[in-house]
């Protein structure tokens, strides 16, 4: 079975002692994830010591990075290297987020050269896709986020690909209050699916997960989880409650 992920993206968001408490609390209800499911807590950057001390324990439970740089070293001043990120335990980093796009004029290029990097330093990328409303209203979304997968994607092995884990985020839906309905959501998702199965054939498309990224809350993760191509959140506000986050974990299949 696919690995079921619980993302959390905590974005730039608590200090240190209200993460530390949010990270308490929620590993307070100790839920046993399966061998087939993960949480994950993208934290801020001054965070992830902490939140790697507080998880190294736990089954299951690992921390994120949420950006790097897609140079190995040098003069970049404020950067945060793959390098550095391996040297204190950091497996997982989120890569290709909306906001890095749209804040930070990230591009499919740039954001290949991190996957790479990632990949080198044996970080598992967690790749976010989608489209922005006009796309969407348009009814262009598939070749919007297609393109997306092939320029950032598409040049990895077989055997790479499937280190890869793919978020999908409709970027209408993050903040706004709005979500894809369950339908929306598999329909991307299948389709996403169909894309890498196109380019690296059905069996490596049906061992890479792909998250829902769009409003995912306590009330909603179960039946967005439940659709067979979605294969957990990648969850944003709903991921700085506690007792939001422990349902949406315990949503997982």
């Amino acid at each position: 079975m696919r690995k079921q992920i619980a993302a959390a993206n905590w974005k730039m968001n608590c200090t240190y002692q209200q993460g530390e408490q949010l990270l308490d609390e929620i590993l307070s209800a100790n839920i046993e994830l399966q061998a087939h499911q993960q949480t994950i807590f993208a934290v801020p950057f001054p965070y992830l010591i902490m939140a790697k001390s507080e998880t190294e324990d736990e089954n299951n439970y690992f921390v994120a990075a949420q950006n790097c740089y897609n140079k190995k070293s040098g003069a970049y001043t404020g950067e945060v290297s793959v390098e550095m990120l391996q040297s204190i335990g950091i497996q997982f980093c989120v890569l290709g987020h909306s906001e890095r796009r749209e804040y930070f004029q990230e591009s499919n290029k740039m954001l290949a050269e991190k996957l790479d990097l990632c990949l080198q330093y044996n970080i598992t990328p967690i790749f976010c896709c989608g489209e922005p409303l006009n796309i969407r209203e348009a009814g262009t979304q598939n070749s919007f986020v297609e393109t997306q997968l092939k320029e950032s994607l598409f040049h990895l092995s077989d055997a790479d690909i499937k280190r890869v884990v793919i978020a999908y985020e409709p970027i209408w839906a993050i903040g706004t209050g709005k979500t894809a309905t369950s339908e929306q959501a598999q329909e991307i998702h299948a389709y996403l699916r169909s894309v890498l199965a196109k380019q690296y054939g059905a069996a490596t498309a049906d061992a890479i997960s792909i998250l829902y990224g769009g409003s995912v809350k306590a009330n909603n993760a179960k039946e967005l989880f439940s659709c067979p191509d979605v294969d957990g959140g990648l969850v944003g506000g709903a991921s700085l409650n506690a007792s939001e986050f422990i349902t949406i974990i315990n949503s997982l299949k």
